[in-house]
């Protein structure tokens, strides 16, 4: 009877097998959530059996794709158009189903090597390559627009001008920036894992980086959640509960983060014409459907809505300071205050920058006829959202040293109670 030697843990199973798991359980899932709020929002009656095609072009732009517009109406028309804008909800089960998926065959370990990880990820990545790579092939469509019964429409029967308008996706600019999404989630995932394995040349930055970055995926959680009840609330007292919940399946994440951001303070600009509108409440559209671009922050939602809006500076008050207090009792004890302010303050930073480069909103339509342009609002549009970023950062970083040190000093006091002098 020989004897055994002591053997380590075993090897992380993480083939082939899993990653297609992974892959396949991120798409079904984004296909799950996108499916429905289309519905919702009554994509099933657009003609032509385009409904699959919306839903992949939807998943598509969750993963950081581009939607181009298109038409042909002829020689004597023309038509132009684009459509910049991520359904966040949509983005956000992807993201959450892909990390859980990369994370699940590493738990249990302390340590993993680089080429370990890195062959992992590289499985995951062939995978969701074919996978994006399909989705902007299966993401297109035309259409063929009517001119309707009017002096429009005699023109176009008098010079033989039917417009044809489509959708199709940048096929290569999708693809790199699918990959991009896919790289950045799993670096998040290994960041905000509390027992997942890093390579040993990385270990000493888990008391620094973990910390923080698990406080803000808590803090744009709970965000959600809030946005997810209020939303609720609208749906069950105010009507309109297709409408609602086309924006909680497919832009939840977009309003509950805007929201946030404009609770630190931060001004966006914007503008909604045409028959487009913005795929949030209704408030935000009418603050912004003005004949130019307008403002919108405390102040102009304050003035529109009687006063009401100013408690969003009240829950990201404590929303922070509870992300902050929760960051500093799960950093190890030495850590003084002002560096929980400082990495307070740099998280909150990136987050705000995550936000603004996300929910962001560009669309544009429009058809002219004989060099009519924008020929009424039947047939053309413009949505316009996009931050006033350098202002919206140097607010996060003054909302994170503030809210970062008094997260410190309210720490403080079950530290010493109880002892403690790590990480939890």
């Amino acid at each position: 009877m020989s004897a055994r030697t002591p053997s380590g843990p075993p090897a992380a199973r993480h083939g082939w097998a899993q990653a297609l798991a992974t892959v396949l359980g991120a798409l079904i899932a984004m296909g799950v959530v996108a499916a429905p709020g289309l519905w919702a929002a009554g994509a099933t009656g657009l003609p032509g059996g385009s409904f699959p095609q919306v839903v992949a072009a939807t998943v598509v732009t969750a993963v950081g794709g581009t939607v181009e517009l298109s038409g042909d109406a002829g020689d004597l028309a023309g038509t132009q158009g684009g459509l910049t804008v991520m359904p966040l909800s949509v983005t956000l089960t992807g993201a959450l189903v892909v990390g859980r998926g990369f994370l699940r065959p590493l738990r249990r370990r302390a340590v993993a090597g680089a080429p370990e990880l890195a062959g992992w990820a590289a499985r995951i990545a062939a995978l969701w390559l074919l996978a994006v790579l399909g989705l902007a092939l299966a993401a297109r469509h035309t259409y063929e627009l009517s001119l309707g019964d009017g002096p429009l429409g005699d023109l176009g029967d008098l010079f033989g001008i039917r417009p044809v308008v489509g959708f199709s996706t940048d096929v290569p600019a999708t693809v790199l920036v699918g990959l991009l999404w896919l790289a950045g989630v799993l670096v998040v995932a290994l960041s905000v894992a509390r027992g997942a394995p890093l390579p040993a040349g990385l270990l000493r930055f888990q008391a620094s980086v973990r910390p923080a970055a698990r406080a803000m995926v808590r803090l744009l959680l709970a965000a959600v959640v809030i946005g997810l009840v209020v939303a609720l609330v609208v749906a069950a007292t105010r009507g309109h509960p297709a409408e609602t919940f086309a924006v909680i399946l497919l832009g939840l994440p977009n309003v509950a983060w805007l929201a946030l951001t404009i609770g630190l303070g931060a001004t966006w600009d914007g503008r909604v014409e045409g028959p487009f509108g913005l795929p949030m409440p209704r408030v935000l559209d009418e603050v912004l459907r003005t004949p130019d671009v307008s403002a919108l922050n405390l102040g102009t939602l304050t003035e529109h809505d009687g006063g009401r809006w100013w408690w969003l500076l009240v829950v990201v008050a404590v929303l922070l300071v509870a992300t902050a207090t929760v960051m500093a009792a799960r950093s190890p004890a030495r850590v003084r205050a002002w560096q929980h302010a400082v990495r307070m303050a740099v998280a909150l930073a990136l987050t705000v920058l995550m936000i603004c480069l996300t929910v962001r909103i560009s669309a544009r339509f429009g058809l002219s006829v004989l060099g009519i342009g924008d020929l009424g609002e039947g047939f053309s549009g413009r949505v316009l959202l996009r931050p006033r970023l350098w202002g919206a950062l140097g607010l996060a970083l003054l909302w994170g040293l503030v809210t970062g040190f008094a997260g410190a000093l309210l720490a403080r006091a079950p530290r010493r109670r109880h002892g403690a002098g790590t990480p939890r």
